[in-house]
């Protein structure tokens, strides 16, 4: 046994001894226009490591957007129907105040590569200064690491196939408010 250890003062649980539960709440924001198979598997990947997450839906002042809050909202939440511990809620303002107002310990945000590292980590730290809540940082997975919202919009707009980045509600929604009804 390390020295000194034994008089120490404990402050874990041993993993044979019962921890007070305390329930762990996630956000995984962004704009979400449309949602894509990378962000569904970020917010998997979330639900699996808190015990509740709220995907929220924000208008990005820096980003025209397509669908409406409704239509994403209504979206996310098909995609997200088989997570019992995921719920999806607009954010109306600061998302640091958000997640004040909500609970929640964590922001949970996935990373592409450096270029998202650049633009995340500021916000990061100024959500940090605001109200303490911290950010996880979630590596894309290799499969997602190229997908983007902004590449799926310009693909469907020009009549490609965009069945391989997102589920066939997504797809059908764009195909529909971009090119009329199947």
């Amino acid at each position: 046994m390390t020295q000194g250890l034994e008089t120490a003062p404990r402050r874990w649980a041993r993993h044979d001894e019962p921890v007070a539960h305390r329930s762990s709440l996630a956000v995984v924001p962004g704009s979400f226009d449309p949602i894509t198979l990378g962000h569904l598997d970020v917010v998997e990947r979330a639900a699996r490591l808190f015990d509740a997450v709220i995907v929220g839906v924000a208008e990005n002042s820096a980003k025209l957007g397509l669908l409406s809050i409704a239509t994403r909202i209504e979206l996310i939440e098909d995609c997200t129907g088989h997570l019992d511990n995921v719920q999806v809620a607009r954010v109306p303002g600061l998302l640091a105040e958000f997640c004040r107002e909500v609970g929640a310990i964590a922001i949970v945000k996935g990373l592409r590569g450096g270029q998202d590292w650049g633009h995340e980590e500021p916000m990061a730290l100024v959500n940090k200064e605001l109200t303490g809540i911290e950010t996880v940082f979630l590596a894309a997975a290799p499969t997602w690491g190229h997908v983007s919202s902004s590449l799926v919009k310009d693909v469907v707009r020009h009549g490609g196939n965009i069945s391989p980045y997102v589920t066939p509600a997504v797809e059908a929604a764009l195909v529909a408010y971009l090119h009329g009804p199947v």
